[in-house]
């Protein structure tokens, strides 16, 4: 099979698709993977039933020690593109503005490198459905995908990067990625008519206190080196200008960069809804969801390997990277096995992840594979 990446990489950038709802997408994975393996007798490719956008490939070591995994996400974001690219999104109001796409195209061209010959060690490499929602990584966990033959000894994972020049790696010892946590919080109290706020409870004053007081947690219940952030993104309240809002509602997201940090935010968080409430004699209910988005925490044994490994290595540009407060699942999995998350590099500083204008350079593929396909073999060379 010839394997044109490019190509792969721009239909798959054609056809983005949401969490748990990436069936093209799947389709024509499994088209490229199934012709990677058809007469690759030590493959062997699996779709698991409870998670049937999911694709597993796993192949089997000649002397195998352990498994080693590879994980990339496949699905995209509801944001309309605004690229002007010829091969621009097709799907009405759906981008991959994340670079899922490359992620793809990557993991898809380390597969085709190691079909080539059969590894020392087992390579198992998932197709993760559902990173952006969903938690498709603590699902995937949860379901019993990683049991068996399937379960990894060591799990790595990359996650694009516009701000590095392309095809450059990068990555850290510690935290990699933020822990996020979704706050909803839903204030009652007594609507009433503008003119007699005696005889109202009003939702708007009770729900901006709580704004408030809730940023000084960061400012003073924070470790400053730590790093923390609580920010909410919307504020509803009220029907009309001149009737005192009975209801108020409020979402937002806490960010730390350890799992105790993300705890403590929220027991601070606690602390103040009961405080408000009694407070402003109104109910409060607050509502906090961590999912599967945990801290992305580098193993430090095998991230200590990875960056020695990239720093020595003549073809791969490695960058030290400071940690990034943006979520991301692999840090579930990351807390049921071993391993690392590192950046690759697209070359697009002027926008950011998530941005409609962002378009990932293409000549990060292949120095990606390169790099990723070297890690992996020089994993198998050593023998614990």
């Amino acid at each position: 099979m010839t394997l044109d990446l490019h190509e792969l990489y721009q239909e798959l950038h054609r056809i983005p698709e949401l969490a748990l709802h990436e069936f093209q997408t799947h389709d024509l994975l499994m088209k490229q993977i199934d012709a990677l393996t058809t007469d690759c007798d030590f493959a062997e490719v699996q779709v698991p039933e409870q998670l049937p956008t999911a694709i597993m490939v796993l192949l089997h070591g000649s002397n195998p020690t352990r498994t080693i995994g590879y994980r990339t996400d496949i699905d995209a974001l509801p944001v309309t593109e605004d690229t002007g690219l010829p091969f621009r999104s097709q799907h009405e109001g759906r981008m991959h503005a994340c670079g899922h796409d490359i992620h793809m195209t990557v993991a898809v061209g380390v597969l085709a490198q190691f079909v080539k010959a059969q590894p020392t060690d087992n390579l198992l490499f998932f197709f993760q459905p559902a990173e952006e929602s969903e938690n498709g990584g603590k699902l995937a966990y949860e379901d019993g995908l990683f049991t068996g033959q399937w379960r990894p000894d060591e799990f790595y994972g990359l996650h694009d990067n516009p701000q590095l020049p392309a095809g450059a790696i990068g990555c850290r010892m510690g935290t990699l990625f933020a822990g996020t946590t979704e706050v909803d919080v839903h204030f009652t109290g007594t609507q009433g008519h503008a003119a007699y706020p005696q005889f109202a409870n009003d939702m708007v004053v009770a729900a901006s206190q709580f704004i408030g007081q809730v940023q000084t947690i960061v400012s003073r219940s924070v470790d400053p080196i730590e790093g923390g952030v609580i920010t909410f993104g919307q504020f509803n309240a009220g029907t009309i200008r001149n009737v005192i809002a009975g209801e108020a509602n409020l979402h937002g997201t806490i960010r730390g960069l350890t799992q105790k940090m993300i705890e403590h935010i929220d027991d601070r968080i606690r602390a103040v809804a009961n405080g408000i409430a009694m407070s402003y004699d109104c109910q409060v209910d607050l509502h906090l969801n961590q999912g599967g988005y945990l801290p992305v925490e580098n193993n430090p044994h095998l991230t200590q390997e990875f960056i020695q490994y990239m720093e020595k290595n003549p073809h791969v540009q490695y960058i030290e990277t400071e940690p990034a407060m943006t979520g991301e699942d692999f840090g579930y999995l990351l807390s049921k096995f071993p391993g690392t998350m590192f950046w690759l590099g697209i070359g697009d500083p002027e926008h950011q992840l998530h941005s409609s204008e962002l378009v990932p350079n293409e000549a990060a593929i292949e120095p990606g594979i390169s790099a990723i396909t070297g890690w992996l073999q020089q994993r198998m060379t050593e023998k614990e």
